[in-house]
């Protein structure tokens, strides 16, 4: 299977990937294949998921110049040290154009911290963006939606998308915080990678904004380099 065909010019393409920190089935960290599996599904925003190592002060586990050089992306200002690429392992890149305009970082509590990165872009269209990876307990996950909802509810509207390693291994249940605002797509099962069974990773979109086409990418390399699949999606954004 080849990566997917490029988007229509009036289609935003949007990408949320758990990259394990670029370490691949084979157990070799290498930013340069998962950065080749970016690159090949063409996004024009990416949404990351353990993007950093998760010892010490989070290094980068894909480093800004391979985002640069490689994806022709450039990594929203998200962390809050100059080694990582994200803050709680999420990430959001952009291709030029793309630019941050307002940055709300949500604490996640839970069986380990997570976090969530609420991102306001301006570009050929205004979007907010949710990147976050929720906890592995059904309870913690429900809290954590509870308080972005909560986060999103005191911010002025603006057409938004949640792109996330839900964690949820039913197709269904586990997602009730998100209504009635989101509208919860499932682009297809990406986890595990070797031989996908659950669709933990997921996109949401708000009102006013359609998906009209979405899917996982199987082709050879994203196979192998993470323990998840990406999953993309070509969205219509009204207005």
């Amino acid at each position: 299977m080849s990566y997917p065909a490029p988007p229509a010019p009036e289609h935003l393409r949007v990408l949320s990937y758990n990259i394990h920190k670029c370490v691949g089935l084979d157990r070799r960290r290498d930013p340069h294949r998962v950065a080749q599996v970016i690159r090949g599904i063409g996004p024009s925003i990416a949404v990351l998921q353990e993007a950093d190592k998760r010892l010490g002060p989070r290094p980068a586990a894909l480093p800004p110049q391979v985002v640069v050089e490689e994806c022709g992306m450039l990594a929203a200002p998200v962390a809050t040290t100059r080694i990582s690429l994200g803050w709680h392992g999420n990430a959001i890149l952009m291709t030029p154009g793309w630019h941050m305009v307002a940055l709300h970082r949500l604490p996640l509590p839970g069986l380990e911290p997570r976090g969530a990165v609420i991102a306001d872009l301006s570009g050929p269209q205004d979007l907010r963006v949710v990147a976050t990876h929720l906890g592995l307990r059904r309870r913690d996950r429900q809290h954590q939606m509870t308080l972005i909802m909560a986060e999103l509810a005191h911010l002025p509207r603006r057409p938004t998308i949640l792109l996330a390693d839900c964690n949820e291994w039913s197709a269904t249940e586990g997602f009730a915080p998100l209504d009635p605002f989101f509208t919860l797509h499932n682009s297809g099962r990406s986890f595990p990678a070797r031989r996908p069974m659950a669709a933990l990773d997921r996109l949401a979109t708000g009102p006013g904004i359609e998906v009209v086409q979405q899917g996982v990418c199987r082709t050879g390399i994203a196979g192998r380099a993470s323990d998840h699949l990406p999953i993309w999606a070509d969205l219509s954004l009204a207005g």
